[in-house]
């Protein structure tokens, strides 16, 4: 029997994927259960590894001013 770990499980699930499908799946997975998160955590991995610094810096900037717009932003009315 062979036993797959979490990120071998991912990566083979996606790994026949077009780019279109890959879209599908990322786009599918984000704003949805949970459950969702370690296999988009698993496809950044991958991103992260194989981008160039500058790439790198470009994403954690990004992410630094989303969150620091997020906590600048008005409280939700819920």
């Amino acid at each position: 029997m062979n036993i797959l770990d979490l990120r071998q499980a991912i990566v083979q699930r996606v790994h026949d994927k077009t780019g279109e499908e890959l879209t599908e799946v990322i786009e599918g997975s984000i704003g949805t259960d949970e459950k969702a998160l370690p296999g988009l955590g698993v496809l950044f991995e991958m991103i992260w590894k194989n981008s160039p610094s500058p790439d790198q810096n470009r994403m954690v900037q990004t992410l630094y001013n989303h969150l620091r717009s997020a906590e600048n932003a008005p409280p939700s009315p819920s």
